[in-house]
């Protein structure tokens, strides 16, 4: 158990963004810790850490207080404070490009226009960083996206918000048990999608293709 990793949930810091589509990478992480027991008491490298174990994994989970577009002033800090391999390294963010209710993790592969994830790719040096990205759906009509990532979710969305929620904690402790490949292939998709690989026999022929 000497080996540490880190999940990072992207988001801004402060009340006033609590709640918005671009704070669900936050959501995550707390619902993790919540379930695990560990709270988010320690503030280092511009990044509030809840520290403890899961599923017999020594783990890191950070919130960025950078504000989203510089998330990797903290995460370059703690990778190499704790000399975290970069293959124990989840970035947990939002996707407009995903309608709500879908997980999509990969092992490595472009920011796909996501800042946060952009700016720690740049400061790493390189794509070869597991992400594990929660759809929020696209604006309405002609609505800017800037706008709309810092909207609350819709009143009637909660639900489905509240059950990607559940998934995404799984994903991210079967990242942590088991790695990003079996990951991938239980959670990726939306709900019916994992349970319909879940109950299918492992194909081996198919290969999940990296973020373009």
């Amino acid at each position: 158990m000497s080996e540490r990793f880190l999940i990072v949930g992207l988001g801004n810091p402060g009340r006033d963004y609590e709640r918005t589509r671009h704070n669900i990478g936050f959501r995550v992480v707390e619902s993790l810790a919540a379930k695990h027991g560990l709270s988010f008491s320690k503030k280092q490298a511009k990044a509030l850490l809840a520290e403890g174990t899961i599923l017999e994994r020594r783990v890191l989970l950070a919130k960025p207080q950078t504000y989203m577009n510089l998330s990797g002033d903290a995460v370059r800090p703690l990778v190499a404070f704790y000399n975290i391999p970069l293959t124990n390294l989840l970035i947990v963010l939002d996707d407009l490009d995903l309608p709500l209710g879908t997980l999509r993790l990969r092992p490595s592969g472009s920011h796909g226009g996501q800042r946060g994830l952009r700016h720690i790719l740049e400061q790493l040096g390189g794509q070869a960083v597991a992400r594990l990205r929660f759809g929020i759906g696209r604006p309405p009509g002609r609505m800017d996206a800037a706008a709309y990532v810092l909207q609350p979710f819709a009143p009637e969305e909660q639900l489905l918000v509240a059950e990607t929620l559940d998934r995404a904690v799984r994903a991210a402790e079967t990242w942590l048990q088991f790695g990003i490949e079996t990951a991938m292939a239980r959670y990726n998709g939306t709900a019916e999608d994992a349970a319909r690989n879940a109950a299918a026999p492992p194909d081996s022929s198919k290969a999940e293709p990296k973020d373009e």
